[in-house]
């Protein structure tokens, strides 16, 4: 197997981008999601689980080092701008503000805000996006910090630092869906492996392995259940669509992808040699 892609995402719940080569730490792939917008409603971290407008902007590092956004009109907006907050609020219909990651110590920031039902259940189901006949995932698999949390604190990837994709996974999905636009933009992968011929989701078997990537090694943990997050638009090419989601529930135990953990960091490159230990 082979590297096939690593994808950046300088702005939690923005596109992001493919780069050529980046660096692995503890807290998963160097400037991943180093910002993210804060719901001035709820008073907690916002994500595309809440606010859907979101999943139609895209981020990306200029060549100076400023994140710049890429509104959808087509018109680019720095993070650092005056009017960066009243301009992205606009954008996604909803009161936002930009914020870079605070210190982990500071609970309060990262602590879940308001839900928008008092029916456990019901938010439960908007947030995954499952119907009422449909099950909601196993939650064990997620770290108890999650529960109390909107993201681990000091960080702002969701769960755990990196999620895992094969291109066997991205075909099969495309297969099962003829008449849906599928690609990786919609799953936000962290890597993306070649595993070449291999019909299905072959990852699904990898949990609880070890995965080297040239010269750094991941811990793979389980399966990554999917939310409402999946069935957003993304562009004009990667429509709103629920049935998406219809197959990840129905046909693959609602997982796409694994999640992982960092080993030993390093640097990893596209075409990096990857195998499993």
């Amino acid at each position: 197997m082979r590297l096939d892609q690593i994808w950046t995402y300088p702005v939690k719940s923005m596109l992001g981008g493919q780069v050529a080569r980046a660096e692995l730490a503890e807290n998963g792939i160097v400037g991943d999601r180093m910002w993210a917008l804060r719901d001035e409603q709820r008073n907690a971290i916002a994500s595309a689980r809440k606010i859907a407008g979101l999943s139609r902007l895209a981020a990306a590092v200029a060549p100076d080092g400023r994140t710049m956004i890429t509104l959808p009109d087509g018109s680019e907006l720095a993070s650092t701008d005056p009017s960066v907050n009243d301009r992205l609020s606009a954008a996604v219909g909803h009161p936002v503000s930009m914020w870079s990651k605070q210190p982990a110590s500071d609970l309060d920031f990262y602590r879940r805000g308001a839900p928008d039902s008092d029916d456990l259940m019901v938010e439960l189901r908007s947030i995954f996006g499952r119907l009422d006949d449909e099950p909601l995932p196993d939650f064990s698999v997620f770290p108890p910090e999650i529960f109390e949390f909107e993201y681990p604190p000091g960080n702002y990837y969701d769960v755990y630092p990196l999620m895992i994709m094969s291109t066997s996974a991205v075909r099969s999905i495309g297969a099962a869906l003829p008449d849906s636009a599928v690609d990786e933009r919609r799953f936000r992968p962290s890597m993306v492996i070649d595993t070449g011929d291999a019909d299905g989701h072959p990852e699904f078997a990898w949990a609880g392995r070890q995965l080297r990537i040239g010269a750094s090694t991941l811990q793979l943990g389980s399966p990554c259940p999917r939310c409402v997050a999946v069935t957003r638009e993304f562009a004009d090419d990667l429509p709103a669509d629920r049935s998406v989601l219809r197959h990840i529930v129905r046909d693959l135990d609602q997982n796409v992808g694994v999640y992982a953990t960092v080993v030993t960091g390093g640097p990893i490159e596209v075409g990096d040699s990857v195998e499993l230990v």
